[in-house]
């Protein structure tokens, strides 16, 4: 693909690197271009991070932005450093006081791997100052008066905490235990299942079957949906648990293993310990496959192995899913993307950017009802787009990329 190969090459516009004098720790925040001013991407920490990661993860949010809004460049801010240190907070703080110009004119971030944007990006904001992680998006690409700024600031915040109790959209309606920013990613991946099927003629999950990987935020709350709507979720996995149904849990399962999951992992009293058995995954009949753990875990034999138990559709929860080096459309996706359906992450797990594109575009209270009728719709849209252009259920993600370079 000449249009991407040319995408990829192309400099970012900015490369911002920092160096901690107190622990060796490296950051760099990258934007591929001020495109409407402004430029969007979360923040995230690993050992081993690289420059390049960094690049492509923010050329890889441009693309999302194209898809979901606002109109903005990608961008990216990571750092080279163990998220487990005891360290983390002081060096994520560092990091931000040494960006907080670029975070109040025209960057705006929030949480990805290894950094939550509740619990460590907003209370560091709010201790320098900061009033919102997007303040930067608005100030850049929106360009409002100082009133107009902390109406839609304030927008922001409720919005994003908004706690959900619409029995449609909440395991826990009559709780404050689930927000929109809890919710909001998985549903967008509930979402674009919802809108392949229904082009594929069907009206509801039912009777379909789901490998879900990963219990976090993103699989949960895509679980929950999906089996609300009649799907049936055979194999949950975590990062050192699984469960196993071969007739699917029901929905008071997966409605008590959303609630009592302990972080990112299932209750510690179900599933079993260790990583899922090879007989389990040879004979695995599934029809949809939502990778919603980490980068980088589904290599292409494992793919290969439930294609031939008729295995149709990928939701791509996680970014970068596939084991290949290449952040972008790399040899695994190209290779699965010619033999069966995958929806790219840039439009299946677009919730949050959407989110926040919507509250950001829009002044006036926030109701849970139209922030999830806005990604049902945005998301929807997507995949039938890339569904009508690419003419069958094969090579989509390089339709996608076609549509929204």
């Amino acid at each position: 693909m000449k249009s991407l190969d040319a995408y990829l090459k192309k400099e970012p516009e900015i490369t911002f690197e920092w160096h901690d004098p107190e622990t060796g720790a490296t950051g760099w925040l990258i934007m591929n271009s001020l495109k409407g001013g402004a430029a969007g991407g979360g923040t995230r920490m690993r050992k081993g991070l690289t420059r390049q990661e960094v690049l492509e993860l923010a050329k890889t949010m441009e693309i999302k932005f194209n898809v979901c809004g606002p109109a903005i460049g990608g961008g990216k801010s990571g750092i080279d450093f163990d998220p487990t240190d005891p360290r983390k907070r002081e060096v994520l703080k560092r990091w931000f006081t040494a960006v907080k110009p670029l975070l109040m004119n025209y960057y705006g971030t929030g949480g990805d791997l290894n950094v939550d944007e509740r619990q460590d990006v907003s209370p560091i904001f709010h201790d320098l100052g900061l009033y919102h992680v997007q303040q930067g998006v608005l100030s850049g690409h929106f360009a409002l008066s100082p009133e107009q700024s902390k109406l839609r600031l304030q927008r922001l915040s409720e919005g994003t905490s908004l706690v959900v109790r619409d029995p449609r959209w909440s395991p826990s309606p009559h709780t404050n235990e689930f927000t929109t920013m809890d919710l909001i990613t998985g549903y967008g991946v509930y979402c674009s299942i919802k809108a392949y099927y229904k082009h594929q003629g069907l009206e509801t999950l039912q009777g379909k079957r789901f490998y879900i990987q990963g219990w976090g935020n993103v699989g949960a709350a895509a679980g929950w949906y999906i089996a609300q709507d009649g799907g049936l979720l055979v194999l949950i996995q975590d990062k050192s648990t699984y469960a196993f149904n071969e007739e699917g849990f029901r929905f008071g399962e997966i409605n008590g293993l959303l609630q009592n999951r302990k972080g990112n992992h299932l209750p510690s009293d179900f599933g079993m310990n260790g990583t899922v058995p090879d007989e389990i995954m040879e004979h695995l009949a599934i029809d949809c496959f939502v990778p919603a753990a980490a980068s980088r875990l589904v290599k292409a034999r494992q793919v290969h192995t439930m294609l031939k138990n008729g295995l149709e559709l990928i939701s791509c929860g996680a970014n970068v899913p596939f084991d290949e080096t290449a952040i972008i459309y790399g040899d695994v996706s190209r290779e699965l993307d010619e033999c069966l359906a995958i929806l790219p992450d840039f439009i299946a797990n677009c919730g949050v950017a959407r989110l926040f594109s919507f509250l950001m575009s829009n002044d006036g209270p926030v109701k849970e009802e139209e922030v999830f009728n806005d990604v049902n719709e945005v998301v929807g849209q997507a995949v039938q787009k890339i569904l009508e252009a690419a003419k069958k259920p094969r090579n989509l993600i390089a339709t996608a990329l076609e549509n929204y370079l």
